[in-house]
C-alpha cells in the first residue's frame, strides 16, 4: 500500500511513559507527525520535546489545545482525567485519541462522545491491541467455525507492581488492577462474545486501597461464558484463549501482540498459526487518521466505549455487593 503523505498532526498532553511506545510507533509512520506535547510543567515538556525531537513544547495542556495547527491529541492522562480532557479537546476543535480506559463511569463516556459529537469530532478509546493483524484473524477463526460454536472466552493479565506510590496502585486516579490490565480481558471477551447479560466481579483490595487482583465471570446470550482474572501483584501473564465445541484458539501474547501467533488447538494436535507482525501503536494512530481524512471507518467509537465502560462499572458494583449484576437494567442511566 502506498503512504498517503497527508499527515495527521498530532499533540500529546503529557509526558507519560506510555509516549515512549505510541512515539515509536508514529515513528514507523509517514501518515504521523507529532507535532507539540504538552505538561502542566515547561520544562518537562521542554525536556521531553527534545529527546524525542518534537517541535513544539507547551506550558499547560490549555495552551497545546489553542495550537491551531494540532488536528489531533492523544491523552495518556490519569484515569480521572480521561474524559474531562477528551471534552476540553474536543471542544477545541480536536480529534481525541483517549488512552484506556475512558472511564469506569459509562455515563462520563456518555457524555464525552456527546460532547465530540456537537464538535464534529472524533473520539476513540486506544485499544491498540484491537488494531493488530492478530486480533483480526482471531475474530476471524471464530466466525469462520475453526473451533466449532464458541462457548467460553478465557482472559488474564497481570504483572507485580509493589510500589506504592505508582499511580497505577492510588485511588485518587481510579488506579487498580481492573482499570489497568483488567480492562483488556473485559475487551477481548466482549469482541468475542458480543455483550454480556450478567457480570459477576471479586475483587482482593490491597494496602493502597485499589484492586491488587479481580476476578470476573461474564455471561452472553447463547449460554457463552467468560471468565478472566487480573492483577498488579501477581507473576507477569497476559494470555486469551476462546475454546469451542471442537477446538480452542490460544493467544499467548494477545495485547501487546510483539509475537503474533495463533495457536488452533483441535483433535489433540495444534496448528501454529503465524501472523503479519505489526505496531499496534502505529496502527491506532493510522486509523484515526484515516478515520479523519475520510478514508474508513473508525475502529473504536461510542458504542463500543460505551459499551466497555457499563461492564467494567458493573464489575465493580458486583464486587461492592457480593452479587452478580444485570446488564439489562440501566447503570446510572445509561
Amino acid at each position: 500500500m502506498e503512504p498517503v503523505h497527508d499527515a495527521v498532526r498530532w499533540g500529546i498532553l503529557s509526558t507519560a511513559d506510555i509516549n515512549r511506545k505510541l512515539l515509536a510507533g508514529a515513528a514507523e509512520s509517514p501518515d504521523v507527525e507529532v507535532v507539540a506535547v504538552g505538561s502542566r510543567d515547561l520544562g518537562r515538556a521542554e525536556e521531553f520535546a527534545q529527546r524525542y525531537g518534537v517541535p513544539r513544547a507547551y506550558g499547560s495542556y490549555d495552551e497545546l489545545l489553542g495550537d491551531d495547527s494540532v488536528e489531533a491529541v492523544y491523552i495518556p492522562l490519569p484515569n480521572t482525567m480521561h474524559c474531562e480532557w477528551s471534552i476540553k479537546a474536543v471542544e477545541a476543535g480536536k480529534h481525541v485519541l483517549c488512552e484506556k480506559p475512558l472511564s469506569r463511569h459509562a455515563a462520563d463516556v456518555a457524555k464525552a462522545f456527546d460532547a465530540a459529537e456537537r464538535a464534529g469530532r472524533l473520539l476513540s478509546e486506544a485499544f491498540m491491541y484491537r488494531h493488530h493483524p492478530q486480533t483480526a484473524r482471531l475474530v476471524e477463526l471464530v466466525a469462520t467455525g475453526a473451533i466449532g460454536e464458541l462457548r467460553l472466552v478465557r482472559a488474564a493479565f497481570s504483572y507485580a507492581l509493589f510500589d506504592t506510590d505508582n499511580i497505577r496502585l492510588r485511588t485518587d486516579v481510579e488506579g487498580g488492577a481492573l482499570m489497568d490490565v483488567g480492562c483488556y480481558c473485559v475487551s477481548g471477551s466482549r469482541l468475542l462474545a458480543g455483550e454480556p447479560e450478567r457480570v459477576f466481579g471479586r475483587a482482593h483490595v490491597g494496602p493502597t486501597g485499589t484492586d491488587w487482583v479481580f476476578t470476573g465471570s461474564l455471561r452472553f446470550a447463547n449460554d457463552v461464558l467468560a471468565v478472566f482474572d487480573c492483577g498488579t501483584t501477581l507473576v507477569n501473564r497476559d494470555e486469551l484463549e476462546a475454546i469451542g465445541t471442537e477446538g480452542s484458539l490460544f493467544l499467548d501474547d494477545p495485547w501487546h501482540c510483539l509475537d503474533p501467533v495463533i495457536e488452533l488447538r483441535r483433535e489433540g494436535e495444534v496448528e501454529r498459526i503465524e501472523v503479519t507482525r505489526g505496531n499496534p501503536y502505529r496502527l491506532e494512530l493510522e486509523n484515526m487518521g484515516d478515520a479523519l481524512r475520510g478514508r474508513s471507518a473508525l475502529l473504536l467509537g461510542r458504542d463500543d466505549a460505551v459499551a466497555q465502560a457499563r461492564v467494567i462499572e458493573a464489575l465493580f458494583q458486583s464486587a461492592d455487593r457480593g452479587e452478580d449484576v444485570n446488564l439489562a437494567e440501566p447503570i446510572h442511566g445509561v
